[in-house]
């Protein structure tokens, strides 16, 4: 069953079958309004982590003419098509919780996840 909280409202971004919440469209725009113009959040998915594979999240302000951009209120992210494979129907949000607060994707295609949340497998 579908956590209710990562199905996309009206006012998530949805792009290319990954959706940002609200949530963290916020967060990205108040992280980006301290960083030069232009840039970006880009998210990605590389080889590691516990579990096979892990998230990194950079912020950029350079941009690969195929890389997918969501954009708005501030807020761009920007995926690179490779990992834009791995990543296809997650949800990025922006938790804020007695644990801490982070960036958590949830990806429908992970198999297993470790505790940290940011590595995966498939």
């Amino acid at each position: 069953m579908a956590d209710a909280s990562l199905v996309p409202s009206a006012e998530d971004v949805v792009a290319t079958n990954v959706a940002v919440t609200a949530s963290a469209v916020r967060r990205i725009a108040e992280i980006l309004a301290a960083e030069p113009p232009e840039s970006m959040l880009r998210v990605s998915v590389e080889g590691g982590g516990c579990s096979g594979f892990q998230y990194k999240f950079d912020i950029t302000r350079e941009k690969a003419a195929d890389d997918i951009v969501i954009a708005r209120d501030g807020a761009t992210v920007v995926v690179d098509p490779v990992s834009l494979e791995y990543m296809s129907g997650s949800h990025i949000d922006f938790v804020d919780d007695l644990i801490g607060a982070s960036f958590k994707i949830s990806n429908p295609h992970a198999t297993a996840s470790c505790g940290c949340g940011t590595s995966f497998a498939l």
